[in-house]
């Protein structure tokens, strides 16, 4: 499996769908699964957003966006891991999760924390990151909505 770490001109449009066919995230979320993509293309590092870009012959089999925690030493946000529905539960979001943290890592990231809804629908989310060597550190009753709370994960890499 190779990586790419550049944003090239058919991302957003790959990002968008792969993030809409996994059927978890509301229409606001694929949304700014996209943004983020435009973003990086508009203001290169500057936009603070750094991504992994994995393909097959089908196109997009899943990417992985990060970025350093603004007022912190060393802590970064995982924003988004997602991986095309069909491949999920064989190795290669956590594979690309390994790439993620090795990257965090040699840019001299420590804590790396990940927020996700508490709803059922997000269950296998959260098992993957415990699986993946993630703590949950804090939880954020109703915080999306009545019933959906946050879970932040914690991973120190550094």
């Amino acid at each position: 499996m190779e990586f790419r770490r550049l944003a090239g001109p058919l991302d957003a449009d790959a990002v968008e769908a792969l993030v809409r066919e996994t059927g978890v995230f509301s229409a606001a979320e694929v949304a700014i699964a996209r943004e983020l993509v435009e973003e990086r293309m508009t203001r290169g590092a500057a936009s603070g957003y750094e991504f992994l870009f994995v393909e097959d012959e089908a196109g997009l089999l899943g990417y992985a966006c990060w970025g350093p925690i603004p007022c912190t030493e060393r802590s970064y946000d995982l924003y988004w891991i997602a991986v095309r529905p069909e491949r999920q539960g064989g190795g290669v979001g956590r594979r690309i999760l390994e790439a993620a943290e090795a990257e965090i890592a040699r840019a001299g990231g420590m804590r790396i924390y990940v927020e996700t809804s508490t709803r059922a629908a997000y269950d296998p989310t959260r098992a993957f990151y415990e699986r993946c060597g993630y703590a949950r550190a804090a939880t954020f009753d109703d915080f999306y909505a009545s019933g959906d709370g946050k879970a932040v994960y914690l991973k120190v890499v550094g």
